[in-house]
């Protein structure tokens, strides 16, 4: 399996690129995070996309009811118990975005050179002169020559689907704007992003919060996305919310980084989430498009050091129409990987999109392609140093298996887990083989009820790069005698070898609990 593992520094032969990309089991290592809606919601099509690599589904509730959501969530629950093929669920909060408010879903006409005005008077008919907005705080927040764009759905830069406007003078509540380039915008969702200006809206709204004590209570959403996220003050109070919900106090938080003030306190964010999403579209907006690659490696090394995953959006948007990506859209997915994210995010691609599960198998196909030459020498010895010495105990055990693991050319890491923590930091040291992470299921009780942890760990790790969950019978715990972890040993083996990961005589590197030790050992398979 490591012979086609190039180092980047190597000249990349040519054979390796005539060659035919080979199917696997695991299409990818770099997960893929799939937005269900219109176009991606029948339990075919759902199939289809966990059949092609998606293994976190986004219910975005920027648009669409509970009850659609439910509905597209139900099916899921279906396509996963029929593929086998496990899903985590995401939801992502509407958060302070600014919206046009187009109920009747009329197309409006924008002229280049013309004017129109920005109310907060919702009552208002959207026009190309009008355009009624969420917001009663706009005139306040903005001054002369401020920037806005507006744009159907998502700022794509196209100049038919997004117009960019600029404040001319602000009178009373209204605002008035100068119309930079002609535009159509069609649909019943038009958003608005200020460029560089603070907008006073709270980042967990009151909507947000109905929508997650409801839905997301009612379904246990493994992760939930932080739509602008600023501060760490931000993240801190979305957990408190979290952890007065009781069954979702274990709901990871990812922070979507979305504008210069996210950005501005990127560190501390990072420090109190849990994952950070990278939304280049509005931060695109924000940046100088010469910064934005600067941003993206700065921000991935940040994740990568700290083994937070890191999740990319915005990558083959041309995918939304188009049965293939532009070169630009493939080489920005691969550099992506290069620079060490976890995840791809696709969002338009997948919820409106004409090719939902083609998107999806395409940019597992070149993420596929880039880890092959991905430099993991270099990154294990940059991650080493970053870490330092004295290393923690799991740090040094989670690093010396990798290690290990590399040296003898393993085909696959096992690693025995209960909270997934060791899997995780196995796999922030970017192994080149899959980590096959078997999460032992714990007894709880709140004093009514005993109830087996364990499935939203499985989950959870489904979106970090070469994390492969498996969820072990209770009956085996993590860290009992020798002859239960055999038996857990062989079920994890068996399922390397039913996919295609684990053949005889292969080596494999096993990471688990032996009493109050942590062991790694070697073993090799036998005919």
């Amino acid at each position: 399996m490591h012979s086609n593992h190039l180092l980047l520094e190597e000249p990349i032969r040519m054979a390796s690129i005539l060659e035919p990309s080979k199917a696997s089991f695991f299409p990818a290592m770099t997960k893929i995070v799939g937005t269900l809606g219109p176009k991606s919601r029948s339990p075919e099509v759902i199939s289809a996309c966990l059949a092609a690599g998606m293994s976190v589904a986004r219910f975005d509730f920027s648009w669409g009811d509970p009850e659609y959501h439910q509905e597209t969530l139900n099916f899921l629950k279906a396509a996963v118990k029929s593929t086998k093929k496990l899903c985590a669920v995401m939801l992502d909060t509407v958060g302070p975005e600014l919206q046009v408010v187009n109920r009747g879903e009329k197309i409006i006409e924008l002229k280049g050179d013309g004017l129109v005005i920005l109310t907060p008077d919702k009552g208002q008919e959207p026009s190309s002169e009008l355009l009624p907005i969420n917001f009663d705080g706009l005139s306040n927040a903005v001054t002369k020559g401020d920037t806005v764009f507006i744009g159907q759905y998502l700022f794509t830069g196209s100049e038919t689907t997004s117009a960019w406007l600029e404040v001319s003078e602000v009178k009373g509540d209204d605002v008035v704007c100068v119309v930079k380039n002609s535009a159509t915008l069609a649909g019943a969702l038009f958003t608005l992003h200020i460029s560089q200006v603070h907008i006073d809206l709270p980042t967990l709204s009151d909507k947000d919060k109905e929508v997650i004590s409801g839905w997301g209570l009612q379904n246990k959403i493994d992760f939930l996305s932080l739509s602008y996220t600023r501060h760490a003050e931000d993240v801190r109070y979305a957990r408190e919310y979290l952890s007065k919900l009781g069954d979702l106090s274990q709901t990871q938080i990812f922070a979507k980084i979305e504008n210069m003030e996210g950005l501005t306190h990127f560190d501390e964010i990072l420090q109190e989430a849990d994952g950070i999403i990278l939304s280049r579209g509005n931060l695109g907006i924000d940046l100088p498009p010469e910064k934005v690659f600067l941003f993206q490696k700065a921000a991935l090394y940040k994740c990568n050091m700290a083994g937070k995953p890191a999740v990319v959006t915005r990558v083959v948007d041309s995918m939304t129409d188009n049965l293939r990506p532009t070169r630009a859209e493939a080489t920005d997915v691969a550099n992506a990987v290069l620079d060490g994210s976890d995840a791809i995010l696709l969002g338009a691609e997948t919820l409106r999109g004409l090719y939902p599960v083609d998107t999806i198998s395409t940019v597992g196909k070149i993420c596929a392609e880039a880890e092959k030459v991905f430099n993991q020498d270099l990154y294990f010895k940059r991650t080493v140093k970053y870490v330092g010495e004295p290393m923690t105990h799991l740090e040094s055990i989670a690093s010396s298996a990798v290690r290990a693991a590399i040296k003898v050319k393993a085909s696959v890491i096992i690693c025995f887990t209960s909270s997934g923590r060791a899997a995780r930091l196995i796999a922030k040291y970017r192994p080149t083989m899959p980590v096959l992470s078997v999460v032992i299921p714990r007894l709880k009780t709140n004093q009514l009820k005993w109830s087996f942890t364990g499935a939203f760990e499985a989950r959870q790790s489904l979106i970090v790069r070469g994390l492969f969950p498996m969820l072990a019978d209770p009956r085996h715990p993590a860290e009992s005698t020798s002859s239960t972890n055999e038996s857990v040993l062989k079920v994890a083996l068996d399922h390397g070898k039913a996919s295609g990961v684990v053949k005889s005589h292969d080596r494999i590197v096993v990471c688990q609990k032996v009493g109050d030790a942590s062991v790694v050992k070697i073993i090799e398979l036998e005919d």
